[in-house]
């Protein structure tokens, strides 16, 4: 393990200091990138986060992938995780903190957007980051792949009932252009940049005496720091971009971000408990609960947006879910690989 991933939490905290720190005095820059997006996707993030998701893809062998239906028990958990357990104690902590336990401290028409942008944090399942994480965790690429792809599926037809029933608002629009920019960013163009390098990569060794899988292995190992800084160079871009609202509004940020901590690593909990009874495989069982913990926030802030403004407690609820999911799923990527005998 080299440098970089051994105090992989310390660099962390620094970025998000440094993002702060930096978002705070040249805001007119983070400004600038900010506003370099299309459909609610900023496209410098994206490239980061695609520099992340890279070097997964290129460890997919769609050879494999037929067998991952061989093994569904790790398939049903993170459906059931995702969309009959995470939107519903989602709401409910919502309700229970702003209705309950903060209601003096928060103005009751707030209260309802916080609460709602927690909602839809809890309604959109990862598309993208579940990638980054799985592959920290030493996550099976293909059964990942797939995973992520169920879900997505589910997603265009689940998401806006299942945000309408939550919110008991009606005519919820999906914004598919967020949507299918995301899939097609995030998991369509790394897939197939992915699938071209490894051929190559077969083609080039297939007459040597080093295997193709022996250079793949040395290819991604090689991309490991660049996935890293990718990481670091996210955060201090997420916690520029809101430096203003995390130093004018301390003491929202912190309320909102309780409940959110609390359902994140509940669901882990829930997610990891189940997948260790199941008996299932460490590689398949990490990614599972990654996947059933983390949000699709591009898609949670676009719908925040649209239907509560840009301005609203809900889409300032869906951007502490970003602000909060990176440190939290680092610890819990963390405890993954701290507790993999567990599965031995």
């Amino acid at each position: 393990m080299g440098l970089f991933e051994r105090y992989l939490s310390v660099w962390v905290a620094l970025s998000i200091v440094a993002g702060v720190i930096l978002g705070s005095h040249v805001p007119d820059a983070f400004a600038t990138i900010a506003s370099l997006e299309y459909a609610h996707v900023n496209i410098v993030v994206a490239v980061l986060i695609w520099l992340m998701v890279y070097p997964m893809m290129i460890q997919i062998d769609f050879s494999s992938i037929k067998d991952v239906g061989k093994k569904p028990k790790g398939l049903a958990l993170t459906l059931v995780v995702n969309w009959l357990i995470k939107p519903f104690t989602m709401a409910a902590l919502g309700w229970l903190f702003f209705k309950g336990f903060f209601a003096d401290w928060v103005d009751p028409q707030s209260a309802n957007e916080y609460i709602a942008g927690m909602i839809l944090l809890g309604v959109a399942p990862c598309t993208a980051m579940v990638f980054v994480w799985s592959q920290m965790t030493k996550g099976d690429a293909n059964y990942t792949l797939v995973q992520v792809s169920i879900n997505d599926i589910i997603m265009i037809f689940a998401f806006a009932p299942l945000t309408a029933l939550l919110l008991g608002v009606s005519d919820i629009e999906v914004p598919w252009n967020t949507l299918l920019l995301s899939v097609v960013l995030y998991v369509l163009l790394p897939l197939i940049a992915g699938v071209l390098t490894r051929s190559s990569l077969d083609k080039r060794h297939q007459n040597s005496s080093d295997s193709g899988a022996k250079a793949i292995d040395s290819f991604v190992a090689k991309l490991k720091p660049l996935s890293i800084v990718g990481l670091l160079a996210t955060v201090v871009l997420l916690f520029g971009f809101q430096a203003e609202n995390i130093l004018q509004q301390p003491q929202t940020i912190g309320l909102i971000a309780i409940p959110l901590i609390i359902q994140t690593y509940g669901i882990f909990a829930i997610a990891y408990f189940f997948a260790k009874r199941l008996k299932l495989p460490h590689n398949v069982a990490a990614p599972a609960c990654m996947i059933g913990t983390s949000n699709f926030f591009e898609l949670a802030v676009a719908v925040a947006i649209s239907l509560f403004g840009l301005h609203s407690g809900a889409a300032l609820a869906t951007v502490v879910g970003v602000l909060v999911e990176v440190p939290v799923m680092l610890s819990l990527v963390y405890f993954a690989n701290k507790t993999r005998h567990w599965f031995d």
